[in-house]
């Protein structure tokens, strides 16, 4: 371990380490190593363990064994019960405790002032990662698999280390540890990857272990370059909004090379939405799919925010963020068709809008803030669904016939500006018909010699964050 310590410069003498002790063998032989280092390297420890009372007793034991050992060697430890959903799936369920686990450590590491967060992977652990994101299909960035310095705050001093020579130092050491029973499971893949796919590679090639190791690392600088190639290639095409999120220039965009567009947009993705992991292949693609299509208004939902299409550009906007930025040019509207009957999601706010024909006799006598009904022979087709622009005018009901400009309905109502572009109008060729959610134009309000009517209704969910 110090050799790797020392040859990829993980931590210096004097240094405070949080060492992640879940109770297994790789994390004990970690603190086992990182104790015995302590005197010559002036060493601070602290200790964090994650309980997520997923396997009852049992992690209930882990908590204690953990303790006791930590008591016993004089190392602080912080135990954090964290919160899964277990209805998940159990993809899910690992992922979202991974998330929370790493959300934790970083949270105690900066309360304790460590200057490192030390994890317990071995090179058996990046073998099994690399061939399980192989099975996924993934690209450079997942063959790179897991780095022994990650942005020189989380660190893996056993990645070079065996788990065969984990279990001899402990048992020659005579050090217990605890076995999770999860690990056994075939309900993984990664367990079956464990227990069928590495012993076969094992079998075929003995050090199989070190060469994944080494094609991970040459995977890892390869994916680096790239990813300097392609932001050097987006620098000229990005812009950053004062409202937040990036925009990209869809027209530069599509002229880059396949694989650039890939990586620039996914880099983009992860800084305008925040997000620490990388976004998959099919969402990447996903993106790139409606940047050709060039349809304003489409979007795509993505963990922290969404993607949208403009005239020129593609916007990366996150959750607390209006979805149509404020204060734009008259140029940029985004416009829906809607047919009759039709329905539609505003990607402004994520509403949906419907429109169906009726009997007067059979439609709602009262119109509601989700709900109007004109006079189906008074408008024309085709309609449509689109954000205001300056010098918009409509007649809203209740004020007997005067028209008014949009601009001045949203400051009587004192709607603020970076509301206002995402408040659906649905516009007839005479005219604007409905402010969504607000007031409908009194122009074609039906009559007593009204036959047919189109009512239009809007289902006002709140915005929640989508999958791809």
């Amino acid at each position: 371990m110090v050799r790797t310590v020392r040859a990829s410069d993980l931590f210096h003498h004097r240094h405070h380490l949080l060492v992640a002790v879940s109770g297994g063998p790789d994390s004990m032989a970690l603190l086992s190593l990182l104790d015995s280092l302590r005197p010559e390297w002036s060493l601070t420890l602290t200790a964090v363990h994650c309980n997520y009372g997923l396997r009852g007793s049992e992690s209930e034991g882990d908590q204690a064994f953990v303790t006791a050992r930590c008591r016993e060697l004089n190392i602080p430890l912080h135990v954090r019960r964290l919160h899964l959903h277990e209805q998940s799936k159990q993809s899910s369920l690992q992922a979202m405790a991974r998330h929370l686990r790493y959300q934790t450590f970083s949270e105690i590491a900066k309360q304790c002032g460590a200057h490192r967060i030390v994890l317990g992977h071995t090179a058996d652990d990046q073998a099994e990662t690399i061939l399980l994101w192989l099975l996924r299909g993934t690209g450079l960035t997942g063959l790179a698999g897991m780095p022994a310095d990650r942005d020189g705050w989380i660190i893996r001093p056993l990645y070079e280390t065996g788990r065969q020579d984990i279990l001899s130092y402990l048992l020659h050491s005579g050090l217990p540890f605890r076995e999770d029973s999860s690990n056994t499971k075939p309900l993984y893949l990664r367990n079956r990857i464990r227990h069928e796919l590495v012993p076969v590679f094992n079998q075929l090639a003995p050090t199989s272990l070190g060469a994944l190791r080494r094609f991970a690392n040459v995977c890892r600088e390869d994916d680096r370059y790239l990813d300097q190639q392609a932001a050097a290639l987006f620098s000229g095409s990005l812009t950053w909004e004062s409202e937040g999120g990036w925009t990209v220039d869809r027209t530069h965009l599509l002229t880059f090379p396949r694989s650039l567009q890939r990586r620039g947009i996914r880099n983009v993705i992860r800084q305008s939405l925040n997000q620490p992991y990388a976004f998959g292949l099919r969402t990447v693609d996903q993106v790139l799919q409606i940047a050709a299509s060039g349809r304003v208004g489409s979007r795509i939902d993505v963990r922290g925010g969404h993607v949208i299409v403009t005239d020129h550009h593609l916007r990366f906007v996150p959750h607390d963020k209006p979805l149509i930025a404020p204060d734009r040019d008259q140029s940029f509207c985004l416009r829906h068709d809607m047919g009759v009957p039709g329905s539609l999601m505003w990607p402004g706010t994520g509403q949906r809008l419907h429109v169906q024909p009726q009997a007067c006799r059979d439609a709602p006598a009262q119109p509601e803030r989700n709900r109007i009904v004109v006079d189906a022979a008074r408008i024309s087709q085709p309609l449509m669904v689109r954000n205001w622009v300056p010098g918009d005018r409509f007649q809203p009901c209740g004020m007997d016939g005067h028209s008014k400009k949009l601009q001045d309905f949203f400051t009587d109502l004192k709607i603020p500006k970076s509301v206002r572009s995402c408040i659906p109008l649905v516009v007839a060729p005479e005219g604007i018909v409905w402010v969504v959610g607000y007031r409908q134009d009194q122009r074609w309000l039906p009559t007593a010699a009204t036959e047919r009517c189109l009512v239009f209704t809007v289902e006002d969910p709140p915005l929640r964050e989508g999958t791809v």
